[in-house]
Protein backbone atom coordinates (compact mmCIF):
# COMPACT_ATOMS: atom_id res chain seq x y z
CA UNK A 1 0.00 0.00 0.00
CA UNK A 2 1.18 3.55 -0.70
CA UNK A 3 1.34 6.35 1.80
CA UNK A 4 -1.51 8.06 -0.01
CA UNK A 5 -3.82 5.13 0.70
CA UNK A 6 -3.55 5.50 4.46
CA UNK A 7 -3.28 9.09 5.76
CA UNK A 8 -1.54 7.87 8.90
CA UNK A 9 1.18 6.05 6.99
CA UNK A 10 4.37 7.96 7.72
CA UNK A 11 7.47 8.23 5.56
CA UNK A 12 10.53 7.60 7.72
CA UNK A 13 13.47 9.68 6.53
CA UNK A 14 16.79 9.54 8.35
CA UNK A 15 15.08 9.11 11.69
CA UNK A 16 18.29 7.72 13.16
CA UNK A 17 20.59 10.56 12.09
CA UNK A 18 21.57 13.20 14.66
CA UNK A 19 20.15 16.65 14.14
CA UNK A 20 22.33 19.74 14.40
CA UNK A 21 20.91 21.39 17.49
CA UNK A 22 22.42 23.27 20.37
CA UNK A 23 22.13 21.21 23.57
CA UNK A 24 20.75 24.21 25.42
CA UNK A 25 17.82 24.31 23.04
CA UNK A 26 17.18 20.58 23.01
CA UNK A 27 14.41 20.81 25.58
CA UNK A 28 12.29 23.14 23.47
CA UNK A 29 13.33 22.45 19.88
CA UNK A 30 12.61 19.28 17.96
CA UNK A 31 13.61 18.33 14.42
CA UNK A 32 10.47 18.25 12.31
CA UNK A 33 9.76 17.44 8.68
CA UNK A 34 6.97 18.68 6.43
CA UNK A 35 6.42 16.63 3.29
CA UNK A 36 5.87 18.98 0.34
CA UNK A 37 6.40 18.28 -3.37
CA UNK A 38 8.88 15.52 -2.64
CA UNK A 39 11.03 17.85 -0.51
CA UNK A 40 11.43 17.68 3.27
CA UNK A 41 12.01 20.89 5.23
CA UNK A 42 12.56 21.14 8.94
CA UNK A 43 10.14 22.95 11.18
CA UNK A 44 10.33 23.65 14.88
CA UNK A 45 7.12 22.63 16.69
CA UNK A 46 5.88 24.94 19.37
CA UNK A 47 5.05 23.86 22.89
CA UNK A 48 1.42 24.10 21.82
CA UNK A 49 2.15 21.67 18.95
CA UNK A 50 3.69 19.19 21.37
CA UNK A 51 0.63 19.36 23.58
CA UNK A 52 -2.07 19.28 20.90
CA UNK A 53 -0.86 17.54 17.74
CA UNK A 54 -1.52 13.85 17.22
CA UNK A 55 1.56 11.63 17.42
CA UNK A 56 2.17 9.00 14.77
CA UNK A 57 4.69 6.26 14.12
CA UNK A 58 7.30 5.81 11.44
CA UNK A 59 7.67 2.63 9.43
CA UNK A 60 9.17 -0.39 11.14
CA UNK A 61 12.30 -1.56 9.25
CA UNK A 62 12.31 -5.12 7.94
CA UNK A 63 15.48 -5.89 9.89
CA UNK A 64 13.41 -5.58 13.07
CA UNK A 65 11.07 -8.35 11.86
CA UNK A 66 14.06 -10.57 11.06
CA UNK A 67 15.45 -10.17 14.55
CA UNK A 68 11.99 -10.74 16.03
CA UNK A 69 11.66 -14.05 14.18
CA UNK A 70 15.03 -15.21 15.50
CA UNK A 71 13.83 -14.27 18.99
CA UNK A 72 10.60 -16.20 18.38
CA UNK A 73 12.63 -19.37 17.82
CA UNK A 74 14.85 -18.67 20.82
CA UNK A 75 11.83 -18.20 23.08
CA UNK A 76 10.26 -21.38 21.66
CA UNK A 77 13.39 -23.14 22.83
CA UNK A 78 13.53 -21.51 26.26
CA UNK A 79 9.85 -21.55 27.22
CA UNK A 80 9.31 -24.94 25.63
CA UNK A 81 11.94 -26.25 28.01
CA UNK A 82 10.89 -24.39 31.16
CA UNK A 83 7.15 -25.03 30.68
CA UNK A 84 7.49 -28.54 32.10
CA UNK A 85 9.80 -27.70 35.01
CA UNK A 86 7.04 -27.53 37.65
CA UNK A 87 5.65 -30.99 36.94
CA UNK A 88 9.16 -32.44 36.53
CA UNK A 89 10.13 -31.23 39.99
CA UNK A 90 6.88 -31.32 41.99
CA UNK A 91 4.95 -34.39 40.86
CA UNK A 92 6.11 -37.99 41.45
CA UNK A 93 6.99 -40.40 38.65
CA UNK A 94 3.78 -42.14 37.51
CA UNK A 95 3.56 -45.76 38.56
CA UNK A 96 5.24 -48.05 36.02
CA UNK A 97 6.67 -45.14 33.99
CA UNK A 98 10.34 -44.50 33.23
CA UNK A 99 9.74 -41.32 31.18
CA UNK A 100 7.42 -39.29 33.42
CA UNK A 101 4.57 -39.32 30.89
CA UNK A 102 1.23 -39.19 32.66
CA UNK A 103 -1.07 -40.12 29.75
CA UNK A 104 -4.51 -40.07 31.42
CA UNK A 105 -2.97 -39.21 34.80
CA UNK A 106 -0.58 -36.59 36.15
CA UNK A 107 2.88 -36.31 34.57
CA UNK A 108 5.80 -36.06 36.96
CA UNK A 109 9.32 -37.17 37.77
CA UNK A 110 11.04 -36.20 41.02
CA UNK A 111 8.11 -35.77 43.45
CA UNK A 112 9.81 -33.00 45.45
CA UNK A 113 6.59 -31.13 46.30
CA UNK A 114 5.33 -27.62 45.62
CA UNK A 115 7.67 -25.73 47.94
CA UNK A 116 10.82 -27.26 46.44
CA UNK A 117 9.45 -26.83 42.93
CA UNK A 118 8.68 -23.16 43.58
CA UNK A 119 12.12 -22.61 45.06
CA UNK A 120 13.97 -24.11 42.09
CA UNK A 121 11.86 -22.45 39.40
CA UNK A 122 12.26 -19.13 41.23
CA UNK A 123 16.02 -19.69 41.27
CA UNK A 124 15.87 -20.35 37.53
CA UNK A 125 14.23 -16.95 37.03
CA UNK A 126 16.81 -15.30 39.25
CA UNK A 127 19.72 -16.91 37.43
CA UNK A 128 18.35 -16.25 33.94
CA UNK A 129 17.98 -12.54 34.71
CA UNK A 130 21.28 -12.08 36.53
CA UNK A 131 23.26 -13.43 33.60
CA UNK A 132 22.25 -10.66 31.13
CA UNK A 133 24.36 -8.29 33.25
CA UNK A 134 27.39 -10.46 32.56
CA UNK A 135 26.45 -10.84 28.90
CA UNK A 136 25.97 -7.08 28.46
CA UNK A 137 29.25 -6.34 30.21
CA UNK A 138 31.20 -8.77 28.04
CA UNK A 139 29.50 -7.50 24.88
CA UNK A 140 29.92 -3.80 25.65
CA UNK A 141 33.35 -4.00 27.23
CA UNK A 142 35.38 -6.81 25.68
CA UNK A 143 34.03 -9.22 23.08
CA UNK A 144 31.43 -7.30 21.12
CA UNK A 145 27.94 -8.65 20.56
CA UNK A 146 28.86 -11.16 17.86
CA UNK A 147 31.48 -13.07 19.85
CA UNK A 148 29.34 -12.84 22.99
CA UNK A 149 26.43 -14.43 21.15
CA UNK A 150 28.71 -17.17 19.79
CA UNK A 151 29.92 -18.09 23.27
CA UNK A 152 26.41 -17.86 24.74
CA UNK A 153 25.06 -20.16 22.02
CA UNK A 154 27.62 -22.83 22.83
CA UNK A 155 27.01 -22.59 26.58
CA UNK A 156 23.21 -22.69 26.20
CA UNK A 157 23.47 -25.75 23.98
CA UNK A 158 25.51 -27.58 26.63
CA UNK A 159 22.85 -26.67 29.21
CA UNK A 160 20.07 -28.04 27.00
CA UNK A 161 21.98 -31.31 26.51
CA UNK A 162 22.49 -31.76 30.26
CA UNK A 163 18.75 -31.21 30.83
CA UNK A 164 18.00 -33.94 28.29
CA UNK A 165 20.36 -36.21 30.21
CA UNK A 166 18.40 -35.59 33.45
CA UNK A 167 15.19 -36.88 31.80
CA UNK A 168 16.32 -39.97 29.88
CA UNK A 169 14.84 -43.25 31.26
CA UNK A 170 18.04 -44.63 32.87
CA UNK A 171 18.51 -41.39 34.84
CA UNK A 172 14.98 -40.21 35.63
CA UNK A 173 14.23 -43.32 37.69
CA UNK A 174 17.04 -42.27 40.07
CA UNK A 175 15.84 -38.98 41.64
CA UNK A 176 19.20 -37.99 43.13
CA UNK A 177 21.05 -38.38 39.84
CA UNK A 178 18.26 -36.69 37.92
CA UNK A 179 18.07 -33.63 40.17
CA UNK A 180 21.86 -33.27 40.04
CA UNK A 181 21.84 -33.25 36.22
CA UNK A 182 18.82 -30.97 36.18
CA UNK A 183 20.44 -28.39 38.48
CA UNK A 184 23.71 -28.38 36.53
CA UNK A 185 21.82 -28.01 33.26
CA UNK A 186 19.73 -25.18 34.73
CA UNK A 187 22.83 -23.24 35.75
CA UNK A 188 24.65 -23.76 32.45
CA UNK A 189 21.59 -22.86 30.37
CA UNK A 190 21.09 -19.70 32.43
CA UNK A 191 24.61 -18.55 31.59
CA UNK A 192 23.88 -19.04 27.88
CA UNK A 193 20.53 -17.26 28.07
CA UNK A 194 22.25 -14.21 29.61
CA UNK A 195 24.52 -13.82 26.61
CA UNK A 196 21.82 -13.48 23.82
CA UNK A 197 17.88 7.43 17.85
CA UNK A 198 15.92 9.41 17.20
CA UNK A 199 14.21 12.78 16.95
CA UNK A 200 10.64 14.01 16.78
CA UNK A 201 9.41 15.81 13.71
CA UNK A 202 6.17 17.24 12.47
CA UNK A 203 4.85 16.33 9.05
CA UNK A 204 1.71 16.92 7.10
CA UNK A 205 -0.39 13.92 6.06
CA UNK A 206 -1.76 13.69 2.51
CA UNK A 207 -5.00 15.16 3.87
CA UNK A 208 -3.14 18.24 5.09
CA UNK A 209 -3.32 17.39 8.79
CA UNK A 210 -0.26 18.34 10.83
CA UNK A 211 0.97 15.52 13.06
CA UNK A 212 4.09 14.82 15.07
CA UNK A 213 6.16 11.91 13.83
CA UNK A 214 7.31 10.68 17.21
CA UNK A 215 10.20 8.17 17.25
CA UNK A 216 9.07 7.16 20.76
CA UNK A 217 5.82 5.94 19.19
CA UNK A 218 7.81 4.07 16.52
CA UNK A 219 10.02 2.41 19.14
CA UNK A 220 6.92 1.53 21.15
CA UNK A 221 5.45 -0.25 18.10
CA UNK A 222 8.72 -2.08 17.43
CA UNK A 223 8.84 -3.46 20.96
CA UNK A 224 5.14 -4.32 20.94
CA UNK A 225 5.58 -6.59 17.93
CA UNK A 226 8.93 -7.86 19.18
CA UNK A 227 7.15 -8.91 22.38
CA UNK A 228 4.33 -10.43 20.37
CA UNK A 229 6.81 -12.61 18.45
CA UNK A 230 8.38 -13.67 21.74
CA UNK A 231 4.98 -14.83 22.93
CA UNK A 232 4.20 -16.61 19.67
CA UNK A 233 7.38 -18.60 20.31
CA UNK A 234 6.41 -19.15 23.93
CA UNK A 235 2.89 -20.24 22.99
CA UNK A 236 3.92 -22.78 20.35
CA UNK A 237 6.85 -24.10 22.36
CA UNK A 238 4.93 -24.47 25.60
CA UNK A 239 1.89 -26.18 24.09
CA UNK A 240 3.98 -28.62 22.10
CA UNK A 241 6.28 -29.55 24.96
CA UNK A 242 3.46 -29.93 27.49
CA UNK A 243 1.83 -32.58 25.31
CA UNK A 244 5.22 -34.19 24.62
CA UNK A 245 5.66 -34.44 28.39
CA UNK A 246 2.20 -35.94 28.89
CA UNK A 247 2.23 -38.57 26.14
CA UNK A 248 5.92 -39.34 25.48
CA UNK A 249 8.07 -38.11 28.34
CA UNK A 250 10.21 -35.27 29.65
CA UNK A 251 13.19 -36.28 27.53
CA UNK A 252 11.28 -35.28 24.37
CA UNK A 253 10.17 -32.01 26.00
CA UNK A 254 13.85 -31.14 26.44
CA UNK A 255 15.08 -32.55 23.12
CA UNK A 256 12.79 -30.70 20.69
CA UNK A 257 13.66 -27.23 22.06
CA UNK A 258 17.33 -28.17 21.81
CA UNK A 259 16.92 -28.91 18.10
CA UNK A 260 15.09 -25.61 17.58
CA UNK A 261 17.86 -23.93 19.55
CA UNK A 262 20.50 -25.33 17.20
CA UNK A 263 18.67 -24.13 14.10
CA UNK A 264 17.86 -20.74 15.59
CA UNK A 265 21.42 -20.11 16.72
CA UNK A 266 22.73 -20.68 13.19
CA UNK A 267 20.21 -18.36 11.56
CA UNK A 268 20.55 -15.86 14.38
CA UNK A 269 24.29 -15.65 13.88
CA UNK A 270 23.77 -15.11 10.17
CA UNK A 271 21.40 -12.26 11.00
CA UNK A 272 23.95 -10.72 13.33
CA UNK A 273 26.59 -10.93 10.59
CA UNK A 274 24.28 -9.30 8.04
CA UNK A 275 23.41 -6.49 10.46
CA UNK A 276 27.11 -5.88 11.15
CA UNK A 277 26.86 -5.81 14.90
CA UNK A 278 30.40 -6.95 15.57
CA UNK A 279 31.61 -3.60 16.86
CA UNK A 280 32.52 -3.23 20.50
CA UNK A 281 31.18 -0.46 22.70
CA UNK A 282 31.88 0.43 26.30
CA UNK A 283 30.17 1.28 29.55
CA UNK A 284 33.38 2.29 31.29
CA UNK A 285 33.05 5.88 30.11
CA UNK A 286 29.61 6.03 31.71
CA UNK A 287 31.15 5.19 35.07
CA UNK A 288 33.84 7.82 34.50
CA UNK A 289 31.17 10.43 33.89
CA UNK A 290 29.43 9.70 37.21
CA UNK A 291 32.71 9.49 39.11
CA UNK A 292 33.92 12.77 37.64
CA UNK A 293 30.59 14.50 38.30
CA UNK A 294 30.98 13.51 41.92
CA UNK A 295 34.49 14.94 42.33
CA UNK A 296 34.53 17.68 44.94
CA UNK A 297 31.01 16.99 46.18
CA UNK A 298 31.52 14.80 49.26
CA UNK A 299 34.98 13.57 50.24
CA UNK A 300 35.71 11.37 53.24
CA UNK A 301 39.29 10.21 53.77
CA UNK A 302 40.11 11.07 50.15
CA UNK A 303 37.39 8.70 48.90
CA UNK A 304 34.61 10.03 46.70
CA UNK A 305 31.14 9.09 47.88
CA UNK A 306 28.20 9.14 45.50
CA UNK A 307 25.05 10.02 47.42
CA UNK A 308 21.47 10.90 46.62
CA UNK A 309 22.24 14.50 47.60
CA UNK A 310 25.13 14.59 45.13
CA UNK A 311 23.00 13.45 42.22
CA UNK A 312 20.27 15.96 43.09
CA UNK A 313 22.77 18.85 43.20
CA UNK A 314 22.21 21.35 40.39
CA UNK A 315 25.83 21.27 39.24
CA UNK A 316 26.30 17.49 39.52
CA UNK A 317 26.30 16.82 35.78
CA UNK A 318 27.94 20.12 34.88
CA UNK A 319 31.12 18.98 36.65
CA UNK A 320 32.03 16.75 33.74
CA UNK A 321 30.85 18.84 30.80
CA UNK A 322 33.88 19.02 28.45
CA UNK A 323 32.87 22.54 27.47
CA UNK A 324 33.15 23.61 31.11
CA UNK A 325 36.51 21.94 31.75
CA UNK A 326 38.15 23.25 28.60
CA UNK A 327 41.88 22.50 28.34
CA UNK A 328 41.96 20.97 31.84
CA UNK A 329 39.86 17.94 30.89
CA UNK A 330 41.55 14.49 31.28
CA UNK A 331 42.97 12.67 28.27
CA UNK A 332 40.24 10.01 28.41
CA UNK A 333 37.43 12.58 28.21
CA UNK A 334 36.68 12.25 24.50
CA UNK A 335 32.89 12.54 24.79
CA UNK A 336 30.82 15.67 24.29
CA UNK A 337 28.34 17.56 26.47
CA UNK A 338 25.37 15.83 24.87
CA UNK A 339 26.66 12.38 25.86
CA UNK A 340 26.79 13.50 29.50
CA UNK A 341 23.10 14.34 29.23
CA UNK A 342 22.46 10.93 27.64
CA UNK A 343 24.19 9.19 30.58
CA UNK A 344 22.02 11.24 32.95
CA UNK A 345 18.95 10.12 31.02
CA UNK A 346 20.10 6.48 31.19
CA UNK A 347 20.46 6.69 34.97
CA UNK A 348 16.96 8.15 35.18
CA UNK A 349 15.75 5.03 33.37
CA UNK A 350 17.56 2.86 35.93
CA UNK A 351 15.75 4.76 38.69
CA UNK A 352 12.43 3.92 37.04
CA UNK A 353 13.39 0.24 36.89
CA UNK A 354 14.08 0.07 40.64
CA UNK A 355 10.37 -0.43 41.36
CA UNK A 356 10.00 -3.35 38.98
CA UNK A 357 10.86 -6.16 41.46
CA UNK A 358 7.45 -5.53 43.08
CA UNK A 359 5.78 -6.05 39.71
CA UNK A 360 7.77 -9.16 38.82
CA UNK A 361 6.73 -10.78 42.10
CA UNK A 362 3.21 -11.05 40.70
CA UNK A 363 4.42 -12.20 37.28
CA UNK A 364 6.56 -14.89 38.90
CA UNK A 365 3.52 -16.62 40.38
CA UNK A 366 2.56 -17.60 36.85
CA UNK A 367 5.71 -19.65 36.38
CA UNK A 368 5.26 -21.87 39.44
CA UNK A 369 2.36 -21.55 41.90
CA UNK A 370 -0.40 -21.04 39.35
CA UNK A 371 0.73 -24.19 37.53
CA UNK A 372 0.60 -26.06 40.83
CA UNK A 373 -2.83 -24.57 41.53
CA UNK A 374 -4.13 -25.95 38.22
CA UNK A 375 -3.19 -29.48 39.32
CA UNK A 376 -5.70 -29.19 42.19
CA UNK A 377 -8.60 -28.31 39.88
CA UNK A 378 -10.88 -30.17 37.49
CA UNK A 379 -8.76 -30.58 34.35
CA UNK A 380 -11.12 -32.33 31.97
CA UNK A 381 -8.33 -34.34 30.37
CA UNK A 382 -5.92 -31.47 29.61
CA UNK A 383 -2.44 -31.20 31.20
CA UNK A 384 -2.34 -28.90 34.22
CA UNK A 385 0.46 -26.83 32.67
CA UNK A 386 -1.44 -26.12 29.43
CA UNK A 387 -3.61 -23.36 30.91
CA UNK A 388 -0.60 -21.07 31.38
CA UNK A 389 -0.57 -20.67 27.60
CA UNK A 390 -3.53 -18.34 27.87
CA UNK A 391 -0.98 -15.76 28.99
CA UNK A 392 0.94 -15.59 25.68
CA UNK A 393 -2.31 -16.13 23.76
CA UNK A 394 -3.84 -13.02 25.35
CA UNK A 395 -0.67 -11.07 24.57
CA UNK A 396 -0.67 -12.13 20.91
CA UNK A 397 -4.33 -11.08 20.60
CA UNK A 398 -4.10 -7.84 22.56
CA UNK A 399 -0.93 -6.36 21.03
CA UNK A 400 -2.45 -5.66 17.56
CA UNK A 401 -5.56 -4.34 19.33
CA UNK A 402 -3.48 -1.98 21.45
CA UNK A 403 -1.40 -0.86 18.45
CA UNK A 404 -4.22 -0.31 15.96
CA UNK A 405 -7.14 0.67 18.21
CA UNK A 406 -6.42 1.60 21.83
CA UNK A 407 -3.18 3.62 21.56
CA UNK A 408 -4.26 5.52 18.38
CA UNK A 409 -7.59 6.33 20.06
CA UNK A 410 -5.76 7.76 23.07
CA UNK A 411 -3.47 9.84 20.85
CA UNK A 412 -6.38 11.08 18.74
CA UNK A 413 -8.22 12.11 21.91
CA UNK A 414 -5.16 14.00 23.10
CA UNK A 415 -4.52 11.60 25.98
CA UNK A 416 -0.81 11.21 26.65
CA UNK A 417 -0.59 7.60 27.80
CA UNK A 418 3.07 8.01 28.67
CA UNK A 419 5.46 5.20 29.66
CA UNK A 420 5.15 6.02 33.37
CA UNK A 421 1.35 5.88 33.20
CA UNK A 422 1.45 2.61 31.24
CA UNK A 423 3.78 1.01 33.75
CA UNK A 424 1.57 2.16 36.63
CA UNK A 425 -1.47 0.54 35.02
CA UNK A 426 0.62 -2.61 34.54
CA UNK A 427 1.25 -2.76 38.29
CA UNK A 428 -2.47 -2.45 39.04
CA UNK A 429 -3.43 -5.14 36.51
CA UNK A 430 -0.85 -7.50 38.03
CA UNK A 431 -2.39 -6.84 41.44
CA UNK A 432 -5.85 -7.65 40.05
CA UNK A 433 -4.48 -10.91 38.63
CA UNK A 434 -3.22 -11.93 42.07
CA UNK A 435 -6.54 -10.99 43.69
CA UNK A 436 -8.33 -13.30 41.26
CA UNK A 437 -5.82 -16.10 41.99
CA UNK A 438 -6.37 -15.53 45.71
CA UNK A 439 -10.14 -15.88 45.31
CA UNK A 440 -9.75 -19.05 43.22
CA UNK A 441 -7.44 -20.56 45.84
CA UNK A 442 -9.90 -19.83 48.65
CA UNK A 443 -12.65 -21.64 46.73
CA UNK A 444 -10.31 -24.58 46.06
CA UNK A 445 -9.84 -24.95 49.81
CA UNK A 446 -13.61 -24.87 50.31
CA UNK A 447 -14.32 -27.43 47.58
CA UNK A 448 -11.53 -29.97 48.05
CA UNK A 449 -12.55 -33.15 49.93
CA UNK A 450 -9.28 -33.18 51.88
CA UNK A 451 -9.49 -29.72 53.44
CA UNK A 452 -7.06 -26.80 53.48
CA UNK A 453 -4.03 -28.76 54.62
CA UNK A 454 -3.98 -31.30 51.79
CA UNK A 455 -5.58 -29.65 48.76
CA UNK A 456 -2.43 -30.16 46.68
CA UNK A 457 -2.01 -33.80 47.73
CA UNK A 458 -5.54 -35.04 48.11
CA UNK A 459 -5.90 -38.83 47.82
CA UNK A 460 -8.73 -41.18 48.65
CA UNK A 461 -8.40 -43.05 51.03
CA UNK A 462 -7.18 -39.90 52.77
CA UNK A 463 -3.40 -39.79 53.18
CA UNK A 464 -2.77 -42.97 51.17
CA UNK A 465 0.06 -42.19 48.69
CA UNK A 466 -1.17 -45.02 46.47
CA UNK A 467 -4.79 -43.87 46.66
CA UNK A 468 -6.81 -42.17 43.95
CA UNK A 469 -5.91 -38.52 43.48
CA UNK A 470 -8.86 -36.16 44.01
CA UNK A 471 -9.19 -32.50 43.12
CA UNK A 472 -11.73 -29.76 43.73
CA UNK A 473 -14.67 -29.58 41.33
CA UNK A 474 -13.68 -26.08 40.14
CA UNK A 475 -12.85 -25.97 36.43
CA UNK A 476 -9.25 -25.14 35.62
CA UNK A 477 -10.46 -22.70 32.97
CA UNK A 478 -11.24 -20.08 35.63
CA UNK A 479 -7.49 -19.50 35.61
CA UNK A 480 -7.97 -17.69 32.31
CA UNK A 481 -8.66 -14.55 34.38
CA UNK A 482 -5.33 -14.30 36.26
CA UNK A 483 -3.32 -15.40 33.22
CA UNK A 484 -5.15 -12.91 30.99
CA UNK A 485 -4.68 -10.03 33.44
CA UNK A 486 -0.98 -10.80 33.78
CA UNK A 487 -0.68 -10.83 29.99
CA UNK A 488 -2.40 -7.45 29.74
CA UNK A 489 -0.10 -6.10 32.46
CA UNK A 490 2.97 -7.31 30.55
CA UNK A 491 1.98 -5.27 27.50
CA UNK A 492 1.87 -2.16 29.67
CA UNK A 493 4.75 -2.81 32.07
CA UNK A 494 7.18 -5.32 30.57
CA UNK A 495 7.11 -4.05 26.97
CA UNK A 496 7.41 -0.48 28.20
CA UNK A 497 10.49 -1.32 30.28
CA UNK A 498 12.29 -2.59 27.17
CA UNK A 499 11.14 0.48 25.23
CA UNK A 500 12.23 2.78 28.06
CA UNK A 501 15.69 1.21 28.25
CA UNK A 502 16.15 1.60 24.50
CA UNK A 503 14.98 5.21 24.21
CA UNK A 504 16.63 6.56 27.36
CA UNK A 505 20.05 4.88 27.23
CA UNK A 506 23.00 6.27 25.28
CA UNK A 507 23.41 4.32 22.05
CA UNK A 508 26.65 2.77 23.26
CA UNK A 509 25.21 1.72 26.63
CA UNK A 510 21.92 0.16 25.52
CA UNK A 511 22.97 -3.42 26.27
CA UNK A 512 23.89 -2.50 29.82
CA UNK A 513 20.80 -0.39 30.56
CA UNK A 514 18.56 -3.14 29.14
CA UNK A 515 20.40 -5.68 31.31
CA UNK A 516 19.70 -3.49 34.35
CA UNK A 517 16.00 -3.57 33.45
CA UNK A 518 16.10 -7.36 33.19
CA UNK A 519 18.12 -7.61 36.41
CA UNK A 520 15.09 -6.31 38.30
CA UNK A 521 13.48 -9.69 37.58
CA UNK A 522 16.42 -11.37 39.29
CA UNK A 523 16.00 -9.15 42.36
CA UNK A 524 12.31 -10.04 42.37
CA UNK A 525 13.17 -13.74 42.25
CA UNK A 526 15.48 -13.29 45.23
CA UNK A 527 12.65 -11.58 47.12
CA UNK A 528 10.29 -14.37 46.04
CA UNK A 529 12.49 -16.91 47.79
CA UNK A 530 11.30 -15.35 51.05
CA UNK A 531 7.73 -16.16 50.02
CA UNK A 532 8.39 -19.84 49.29
CA UNK A 533 7.38 -20.55 52.91
CA UNK A 534 3.85 -19.57 51.80
CA UNK A 535 3.94 -21.85 48.75
CA UNK A 536 2.29 -24.72 50.57
CA UNK A 537 -1.14 -25.66 51.90
CA UNK A 538 -2.88 -24.07 53.75
CA UNK A 539 -0.99 -20.78 53.18
CA UNK A 540 -1.50 -20.27 49.46
CA UNK A 541 -4.31 -17.73 49.92
CA UNK A 542 -1.87 -15.64 51.94
CA UNK A 543 0.75 -16.13 49.24
CA UNK A 544 -1.40 -14.61 46.49
CA UNK A 545 -2.86 -11.97 48.82
CA UNK A 546 0.53 -10.68 49.94
CA UNK A 547 1.76 -10.43 46.34
CA UNK A 548 -1.44 -8.60 45.31
CA UNK A 549 -1.00 -6.00 48.06
CA UNK A 550 2.69 -5.55 47.25
CA UNK A 551 1.97 -4.98 43.54
CA UNK A 552 -0.84 -2.50 44.30
CA UNK A 553 1.19 -0.46 46.78
CA UNK A 554 4.18 -0.69 44.43
CA UNK A 555 2.11 0.82 41.62
CA UNK A 556 1.06 3.78 43.78
CA UNK A 557 4.58 4.45 45.03
CA UNK A 558 6.02 4.01 41.53
CA UNK A 559 3.72 6.65 40.05
CA UNK A 560 4.28 9.29 42.72
CA UNK A 561 8.04 8.68 42.75
CA UNK A 562 8.24 9.17 38.98
CA UNK A 563 5.68 11.95 38.39
CA UNK A 564 8.47 14.45 37.81
CA UNK A 565 10.15 12.14 35.30
CA UNK A 566 6.84 11.63 33.54
CA UNK A 567 6.51 15.39 33.03
CA UNK A 568 10.01 15.46 31.49
CA UNK A 569 9.43 12.60 29.05
CA UNK A 570 9.34 14.70 25.87
CA UNK A 571 12.31 16.73 27.02
CA UNK A 572 14.35 13.58 27.65
CA UNK A 573 13.38 12.10 24.28
CA UNK A 574 14.28 15.30 22.42
CA UNK A 575 17.96 15.31 23.33
CA UNK A 576 20.08 15.47 20.16
CA UNK A 577 22.21 12.40 19.57
CA UNK A 578 25.79 12.55 20.75
CA UNK A 579 28.57 12.04 18.21
CA UNK A 580 30.60 10.14 20.81
CA UNK A 581 31.29 6.54 19.83
CA UNK A 582 33.80 4.07 21.25
CA UNK A 583 35.28 1.06 19.53
CA UNK A 584 37.34 -0.54 22.20
CA UNK A 585 39.29 0.13 25.34
CA UNK A 586 42.41 2.22 25.13
CA UNK A 587 45.14 -0.06 26.50
CA UNK A 588 47.29 2.93 27.39
CA UNK A 589 44.68 4.38 29.70
CA UNK A 590 43.92 1.23 31.68
CA UNK A 591 41.94 1.28 34.87
CA UNK A 592 43.90 4.25 36.27
CA UNK A 593 42.04 6.51 33.90
CA UNK A 594 38.95 5.94 35.99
Amino acid sequence: MTAATFPEEIELTKAYEPVAMEPAKASSEVAVAVAAAGQEDFEIPTEHDLETLRRVSGKIPWAAYTIAFVELCERFSYYGTTAVFVNFLQQPLPEGSNTGAGHSGQSGALGMGQRASTGLTTFNQFWAYVMPLLGAYMADQYWGRFKTIQVACAVALVGHLVLILSAIPPIIIHPNASIACFTIGLIIMGVGVGGTETVMRVKRTPTGQRVIMDPAVTVSRVFLYFYMMINVGSLTGSIGMVYAEKYVGFWLSYTLPTLINLSDRYHGLQTEICLDTTHRIHTREGYKVVASCNEGQVVVESSTIVSHANVKAEDFWENVMPSRLGASKPVWMTFDDVWVQEVRRGLIACRVFLWYPLYWLAYGQMTNNLTSQAATMKLGGVPNDIVSNFNPLFIVILIPLMDHVIYPAFRKAGINFSPIKRITCGFFLASMAMISACVVQSYIYKKTPCGDNNASNCTIPFGDPDGEKWTSDISVWVQILPYGLIGFSEILASVTSLEYAFTKAPVNMRSTITAVALFMNAISSALAQALTALAEDPLLVWNYGVVAVVAFIGGILFFFDNKEIDAQDDELNMLPESHFKTNGADPELGEKAI
